[in-house]
Protein backbone atom coordinates (compact mmCIF):
# COMPACT_ATOMS: atom_id res chain seq x y z
CA UNK A 1 0.00 0.00 0.00
CA UNK A 2 0.80 3.57 -0.91
CA UNK A 3 0.35 6.87 0.71
CA UNK A 4 -1.07 8.90 -2.62
CA UNK A 5 0.03 12.27 -0.47
CA UNK A 6 3.40 11.77 0.47
CA UNK A 7 5.31 15.11 0.81
CA UNK A 8 8.40 14.13 -1.09
CA UNK A 9 6.36 12.99 -4.37
CA UNK A 10 7.23 9.59 -4.42
CA UNK A 11 5.03 6.96 -2.70
CA UNK A 12 5.60 5.46 0.70
CA UNK A 13 4.68 2.47 2.69
CA UNK A 14 1.61 3.01 4.26
CA UNK A 15 -1.04 1.25 6.44
CA UNK A 16 -4.39 2.75 7.72
CA UNK A 17 -4.47 0.88 11.31
CA UNK A 18 -0.84 1.45 11.97
CA UNK A 19 -1.27 5.07 11.22
CA UNK A 20 -4.20 4.47 13.29
CA UNK A 21 -2.07 3.85 16.44
CA UNK A 22 -2.45 -0.22 16.07
CA UNK A 23 0.78 -2.02 17.45
CA UNK A 24 1.59 -5.34 15.52
CA UNK A 25 -1.55 -4.97 13.31
CA UNK A 26 -2.21 -8.29 11.48
CA UNK A 27 -2.93 -7.97 7.92
CA UNK A 28 -5.25 -5.57 6.13
CA UNK A 29 -8.38 -7.79 5.87
CA UNK A 30 -11.25 -6.76 3.36
CA UNK A 31 -13.45 -7.79 -0.16
CA UNK A 32 -12.84 -8.51 -3.49
CA UNK A 33 -15.92 -9.03 -5.10
CA UNK A 34 -16.20 -10.50 -8.50
CA UNK A 35 -19.60 -9.58 -10.52
CA UNK A 36 -18.47 -11.76 -13.74
CA UNK A 37 -20.05 -14.24 -11.41
CA UNK A 38 -22.45 -12.73 -9.31
CA UNK A 39 -26.09 -14.36 -9.40
CA UNK A 40 -28.43 -11.53 -7.75
CA UNK A 41 -29.43 -13.87 -5.58
CA UNK A 42 -29.08 -11.54 -2.43
CA UNK A 43 -27.94 -13.90 -0.20
CA UNK A 44 -25.58 -11.31 0.85
CA UNK A 45 -28.33 -8.44 1.75
CA UNK A 46 -30.30 -11.58 3.66
CA UNK A 47 -26.99 -12.65 5.78
CA UNK A 48 -25.84 -9.01 6.26
CA UNK A 49 -29.27 -8.08 7.89
CA UNK A 50 -29.80 -11.40 9.72
CA UNK A 51 -26.11 -11.39 11.26
CA UNK A 52 -25.94 -7.59 12.41
CA UNK A 53 -29.70 -7.17 13.07
CA UNK A 54 -30.66 -4.76 10.13
CA UNK A 55 -34.15 -3.01 10.03
CA UNK A 56 -35.42 -4.36 7.25
CA UNK A 57 -35.84 -1.63 4.45
CA UNK A 58 -39.53 -2.49 3.10
CA UNK A 59 -40.71 -4.00 -0.25
CA UNK A 60 -40.20 -1.55 -3.37
CA UNK A 61 -39.15 -3.15 -6.41
CA UNK A 62 -38.89 1.31 -7.65
CA UNK A 63 -39.70 0.68 -11.10
CA UNK A 64 -36.00 -1.02 -11.47
CA UNK A 65 -36.31 -4.43 -12.52
CA UNK A 66 -35.70 -6.73 -9.10
CA UNK A 67 -33.59 -4.50 -7.26
CA UNK A 68 -35.65 -3.84 -4.07
CA UNK A 69 -33.16 -1.50 -2.22
CA UNK A 70 -31.80 0.77 -4.67
CA UNK A 71 -28.61 1.72 -2.89
CA UNK A 72 -26.64 1.67 0.60
CA UNK A 73 -28.62 3.07 3.42
CA UNK A 74 -28.80 3.07 7.09
CA UNK A 75 -30.97 -0.07 6.66
CA UNK A 76 -29.06 -1.87 3.44
CA UNK A 77 -25.38 -2.25 4.37
CA UNK A 78 -25.21 -4.31 0.93
CA UNK A 79 -26.92 -3.93 -1.89
CA UNK A 80 -27.36 -5.56 -4.90
CA UNK A 81 -27.39 -3.97 -8.47
CA UNK A 82 -29.79 -5.21 -11.19
CA UNK A 83 -28.54 -3.40 -14.37
CA UNK A 84 -30.22 -4.63 -17.43
CA UNK A 85 -28.25 -3.30 -21.05
CA UNK A 86 -28.43 -3.96 -24.58
CA UNK A 87 -26.46 -6.90 -25.20
CA UNK A 88 -22.81 -5.29 -26.59
CA UNK A 89 -22.15 -5.97 -30.46
CA UNK A 90 -20.14 -8.89 -31.32
CA UNK A 91 -20.69 -10.48 -27.61
CA UNK A 92 -20.33 -13.69 -27.56
CA UNK A 93 -23.08 -15.98 -25.79
CA UNK A 94 -20.11 -16.38 -22.70
CA UNK A 95 -16.72 -16.29 -21.63
CA UNK A 96 -15.02 -18.76 -23.46
CA UNK A 97 -18.17 -20.13 -24.90
CA UNK A 98 -19.30 -22.57 -22.46
CA UNK A 99 -22.38 -22.60 -20.43
CA UNK A 100 -19.91 -22.19 -17.23
CA UNK A 101 -17.54 -20.12 -16.03
CA UNK A 102 -14.74 -20.49 -13.11
CA UNK A 103 -15.00 -18.82 -10.07
CA UNK A 104 -12.12 -16.49 -9.13
CA UNK A 105 -10.54 -19.43 -6.88
CA UNK A 106 -10.87 -21.59 -10.11
CA UNK A 107 -14.12 -23.59 -8.93
CA UNK A 108 -16.80 -24.07 -11.77
CA UNK A 109 -19.63 -22.06 -11.39
CA UNK A 110 -23.24 -23.13 -13.10
CA UNK A 111 -25.62 -20.38 -13.26
CA UNK A 112 -28.65 -20.42 -12.34
CA UNK A 113 -28.08 -24.37 -11.88
CA UNK A 114 -29.64 -24.72 -15.79
CA UNK A 115 -27.94 -26.49 -18.59
CA UNK A 116 -27.03 -23.89 -21.50
CA UNK A 117 -27.72 -20.94 -18.78
CA UNK A 118 -25.37 -18.26 -19.67
CA UNK A 119 -23.30 -16.29 -16.76
CA UNK A 120 -25.11 -12.75 -15.63
CA UNK A 121 -23.26 -10.21 -17.20
CA UNK A 122 -22.73 -11.64 -20.59
CA UNK A 123 -26.40 -12.80 -22.36
CA UNK A 124 -30.55 -12.40 -20.96
CA UNK A 125 -31.43 -16.44 -19.93
CA UNK A 126 -31.18 -20.25 -20.69
CA UNK A 127 -33.22 -19.90 -23.42
CA UNK A 128 -31.06 -18.45 -25.80
CA UNK A 129 -31.97 -14.61 -25.84
CA UNK A 130 -29.54 -12.18 -26.78
CA UNK A 131 -30.93 -9.12 -27.15
CA UNK A 132 -29.62 -7.64 -23.63
CA UNK A 133 -27.32 -8.72 -20.70
CA UNK A 134 -27.67 -8.48 -16.73
CA UNK A 135 -24.79 -6.24 -14.89
CA UNK A 136 -25.22 -7.89 -11.20
CA UNK A 137 -22.76 -6.37 -8.35
CA UNK A 138 -23.16 -6.83 -4.32
CA UNK A 139 -22.39 -3.07 -3.06
CA UNK A 140 -20.53 -1.65 0.39
CA UNK A 141 -18.63 0.45 2.02
CA UNK A 142 -15.36 0.31 0.66
CA UNK A 143 -13.44 0.68 3.63
CA UNK A 144 -11.12 3.69 2.45
CA UNK A 145 -7.50 3.61 3.10
CA UNK A 146 -7.99 7.39 3.17
CA UNK A 147 -11.76 7.75 4.80
CA UNK A 148 -13.06 11.21 4.98
CA UNK A 149 -16.20 10.02 7.24
CA UNK A 150 -12.59 9.49 9.98
CA UNK A 151 -11.54 12.74 9.24
CA UNK A 152 -14.51 15.05 9.88
CA UNK A 153 -16.27 12.73 13.47
CA UNK A 154 -16.37 15.35 15.90
CA UNK A 155 -17.22 12.21 18.50
CA UNK A 156 -14.87 9.59 17.49
CA UNK A 157 -18.20 7.48 16.86
CA UNK A 158 -16.15 6.01 13.70
CA UNK A 159 -12.84 4.71 14.08
CA UNK A 160 -9.94 2.20 12.55
CA UNK A 161 -9.66 -0.99 13.46
CA UNK A 162 -6.68 -3.29 13.72
CA UNK A 163 -7.99 -4.93 10.27
CA UNK A 164 -7.32 -1.62 8.50
CA UNK A 165 -11.53 -0.97 8.31
CA UNK A 166 -13.85 1.17 9.03
CA UNK A 167 -16.47 1.39 11.80
CA UNK A 168 -19.17 3.05 13.46
CA UNK A 169 -19.72 2.94 17.27
CA UNK A 170 -23.83 4.28 17.41
CA UNK A 171 -23.26 4.35 21.05
CA UNK A 172 -21.02 7.60 20.50
CA UNK A 173 -22.47 9.11 17.25
CA UNK A 174 -24.53 12.23 17.75
CA UNK A 175 -25.61 12.33 14.64
CA UNK A 176 -24.20 14.93 13.17
CA UNK A 177 -24.09 14.09 9.61
CA UNK A 178 -20.73 15.45 8.83
CA UNK A 179 -19.66 11.90 7.39
CA UNK A 180 -22.17 11.59 5.20
CA UNK A 181 -21.47 14.26 3.36
CA UNK A 182 -17.56 13.07 3.30
CA UNK A 183 -18.08 9.62 1.88
CA UNK A 184 -17.07 9.74 -1.87
CA UNK A 185 -19.38 7.24 -2.20
CA UNK A 186 -22.50 7.99 -0.54
CA UNK A 187 -22.35 5.30 1.83
CA UNK A 188 -22.65 6.64 5.06
CA UNK A 189 -26.56 7.09 6.05
CA UNK A 190 -28.62 8.24 8.84
CA UNK A 191 -31.47 6.17 10.12
CA UNK A 192 -34.88 7.72 10.25
CA UNK A 193 -35.74 7.96 13.66
CA UNK A 194 -32.80 7.25 14.96
CA UNK A 195 -30.92 10.31 13.56
CA UNK A 196 -27.47 8.08 14.03
CA UNK A 197 -24.82 7.01 11.42
CA UNK A 198 -24.90 3.54 10.23
CA UNK A 199 -23.11 1.23 7.38
CA UNK A 200 -21.25 -2.07 6.96
CA UNK A 201 -19.15 -2.81 9.68
CA UNK A 202 -17.42 -5.60 7.33
CA UNK A 203 -18.44 -7.46 10.29
CA UNK A 204 -16.11 -6.49 13.22
CA UNK A 205 -17.14 -8.97 15.68
CA UNK A 206 -17.01 -12.52 13.36
CA UNK A 207 -13.44 -11.32 11.95
CA UNK A 208 -12.20 -10.81 15.08
CA UNK A 209 -12.60 -13.93 16.50
CA UNK A 210 -11.07 -15.35 12.51
CA UNK A 211 -14.80 -15.90 11.17
CA UNK A 212 -15.68 -14.61 7.42
CA UNK A 213 -18.26 -12.14 7.22
CA UNK A 214 -21.90 -12.93 6.82
CA UNK A 215 -22.05 -11.34 3.40
CA UNK A 216 -19.29 -13.43 2.20
CA UNK A 217 -19.56 -16.72 4.11
CA UNK A 218 -23.30 -16.74 2.73
CA UNK A 219 -22.41 -16.10 -0.95
CA UNK A 220 -22.94 -19.06 -3.23
CA UNK A 221 -20.71 -18.61 -6.40
CA UNK A 222 -18.22 -16.97 -4.39
CA UNK A 223 -18.70 -13.50 -6.06
CA UNK A 224 -17.92 -11.97 -2.85
CA UNK A 225 -14.49 -13.04 -1.81
CA UNK A 226 -12.92 -12.09 2.04
CA UNK A 227 -9.23 -12.42 2.71
CA UNK A 228 -5.73 -10.35 3.38
CA UNK A 229 -6.09 -7.34 1.27
CA UNK A 230 -2.69 -8.05 -0.75
CA UNK A 231 -3.91 -11.42 -1.65
CA UNK A 232 -7.15 -10.46 -2.97
CA UNK A 233 -5.57 -8.03 -5.22
CA UNK A 234 -3.36 -10.39 -6.65
CA UNK A 235 -6.47 -12.85 -6.76
CA UNK A 236 -8.39 -10.36 -8.58
CA UNK A 237 -5.27 -9.27 -11.22
CA UNK A 238 -5.26 -12.69 -12.08
CA UNK A 239 -8.93 -13.28 -12.89
CA UNK A 240 -9.10 -9.98 -15.06
CA UNK A 241 -6.44 -11.76 -16.70
CA UNK A 242 -8.53 -14.83 -17.03
CA UNK A 243 -11.59 -13.31 -18.05
CA UNK A 244 -9.51 -11.08 -21.00
CA UNK A 245 -8.19 -14.47 -21.94
CA UNK A 246 -11.49 -15.94 -22.53
CA UNK A 247 -12.62 -12.61 -24.22
CA UNK A 248 -13.88 -10.81 -22.40
CA UNK A 249 -12.13 -7.43 -22.82
CA UNK A 250 -14.34 -5.25 -20.82
CA UNK A 251 -13.39 -6.54 -17.29
CA UNK A 252 -11.58 -4.28 -15.36
CA UNK A 253 -10.94 -3.62 -11.60
CA UNK A 254 -11.95 -0.77 -9.59
CA UNK A 255 -11.18 0.37 -6.03
CA UNK A 256 -8.07 -1.82 -6.13
CA UNK A 257 -5.29 1.20 -6.88
CA UNK A 258 -3.35 2.36 -3.72
CA UNK A 259 -2.68 5.76 -5.66
CA UNK A 260 -6.26 6.39 -6.47
CA UNK A 261 -8.10 9.63 -4.67
CA UNK A 262 -8.51 7.71 -1.40
CA UNK A 263 -5.58 5.79 -1.21
CA UNK A 264 -7.43 2.43 -2.62
CA UNK A 265 -10.29 0.63 -1.41
CA UNK A 266 -10.99 -1.97 1.43
CA UNK A 267 -13.68 -3.54 -0.60
CA UNK A 268 -12.97 -3.39 -4.43
CA UNK A 269 -14.94 -4.50 -7.53
CA UNK A 270 -14.06 -6.47 -11.10
CA UNK A 271 -16.64 -5.16 -13.39
CA UNK A 272 -17.96 -5.90 -16.65
CA UNK A 273 -18.72 -2.02 -17.92
CA UNK A 274 -17.79 1.66 -16.75
CA UNK A 275 -18.24 2.69 -12.55
CA UNK A 276 -21.19 4.89 -13.84
CA UNK A 277 -23.14 2.08 -15.53
CA UNK A 278 -22.97 0.41 -11.55
CA UNK A 279 -23.88 3.86 -9.57
CA UNK A 280 -19.93 3.70 -8.57
CA UNK A 281 -18.18 7.62 -9.02
CA UNK A 282 -15.36 7.30 -11.78
CA UNK A 283 -12.70 9.42 -9.54
CA UNK A 284 -13.58 8.79 -6.42
CA UNK A 285 -11.69 11.73 -3.96
CA UNK A 286 -11.86 11.83 -0.14
CA UNK A 287 -13.35 15.53 0.55
CA UNK A 288 -11.06 16.38 3.43
CA UNK A 289 -7.67 15.59 0.87
CA UNK A 290 -6.66 19.39 1.16
CA UNK A 291 -7.15 19.96 4.67
CA UNK A 292 -4.07 19.73 5.82
CA UNK A 293 -2.99 22.09 2.87
CA UNK A 294 -5.59 24.19 3.74
CA UNK A 295 -4.69 24.29 7.80
CA UNK A 296 -0.69 24.97 6.85
CA UNK A 297 -2.45 28.44 4.38
CA UNK A 298 -4.25 28.92 7.17
CA UNK A 299 -1.78 29.17 9.45
CA UNK A 300 0.50 31.26 7.53
CA UNK A 301 -1.84 33.72 6.96
CA UNK A 302 -2.90 34.09 10.74
CA UNK A 303 1.04 34.97 11.28
CA UNK A 304 1.36 37.33 9.12
CA UNK A 305 -1.75 38.81 9.91
CA UNK A 306 0.19 38.99 13.37
CA UNK A 307 2.99 40.06 12.64
CA UNK A 308 1.26 42.79 10.43
CA UNK A 309 -0.78 44.03 13.90
CA UNK A 310 2.71 44.23 15.76
CA UNK A 311 4.50 46.86 13.59
CA UNK A 312 1.33 48.78 12.88
CA UNK A 313 0.73 48.68 16.67
CA UNK A 314 4.83 49.51 17.19
CA UNK A 315 4.71 51.86 14.39
CA UNK A 316 1.74 53.76 15.97
CA UNK A 317 2.95 53.89 19.41
CA UNK A 318 6.20 55.80 17.59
Amino acid sequence: MVDPESRSGSPVAFDPATAAGWVDAPPRMGFFTDTSVCIGCKACEVACKEWNGVPSSGLDLLGMSYDNTGALTANSWRHVAFVEQPRPSGDDDSPGGGSAVASSSGAPVEFLGMPGAAPPGRTGSAHGRSDFRWLMMSDVCKHCTRAGCLDVCPTGALFRTEFGTVVVQEDICNGCGYCVSACPYGVIDRRAGDGRAWKCTLCYDRIGVGMTPACAQACPTESIQYGPLDELRDRAAARVATLHERGVPEARLYGHDPSDGVGGDGAFFLLLDEPEVYGLPPDPQVPTRDLPRMWRRAGVAALAMAAGAVVAFLGGRR
